[in-house]
């Protein structure tokens, strides 16, 4: 057998299944490669996708939403989950419509940070994170009621908005833009 590939580690038994519409938690038994039998619990979510809107050499967040998970308001760029069957560029113009207000036809250019997915948390999830940077025509500007907060799409305005950055997704698909892209700039 494959041991990197996983294919020693059997399920012996999975003890329960809850369902809901946002995600189904598993409780299972598996046997791993020393034959020792583990409790282990695992989430199934939809993947998700993340944009960093860029207009005008400025990045642009919606105002803050209310995270339960942390019961307050965090400061995010625009995303959501990826209906199931849809590609993650096709929901793009949508969460920004939501999020911004944004027309599709406002999107000037968009790239895709990894078109695989990143494992949000490998040992407990099947979720992948997709990264976009969408950048927008300059004008219309972005209506007040939607606009959270901007900053300058510079060294200087990276590290300010990862002073105020909490969400560790909202900040991988910054820190990967700029590792890419923002450099180049």
């Amino acid at each position: 057998m494959n041991q990197e590939s996983g294919e020693c580690w059997k399920v012996q038994h999975r003890f329960v299944e809850m369902r809901s519409d946002w995600l189904t938690v598993i409780g299972e038994h598996l046997q791993d490669n020393c034959g020792q039998t583990l409790e282990y619990w695992r989430v199934e979510k939809a993947d998700s996708v993340v944009i960093l809107p860029i207009q005008s050499h400025q990045i642009i967040l919606p105002p803050p939403s209310y995270r339960p998970g942390l019961s307050k308001l965090t400061l995010d760029f625009p995303g959501g989950r990826l209906p199931s069957g849809k590609s993650p560029d096709v929901a793009v113009p949508a969460i920004l419509q939501r999020e911004l207000g944004v027309e599709a036809t406002a999107i000037s250019q968009l790239i895709a940070l990894n078109s695989e997915g990143w494992p949000v948390n490998s040992s407990f999830s099947n979720q992948k994170l997709y990264g976009f940077v969408a950048h927008l025509e300059p004008t219309p500007p972005i209506k007040a009621n939607y606009l959270g907060a901007t900053y300058p799409a510079t060294s200087a305005g990276v590290h300010d908005l990862l002073q105020s950055l909490i969400c560790l997704q909202c900040r991988a698909v910054l820190m990967q833009w700029w590792l890419e892209l923002g450099t180049s700039k």
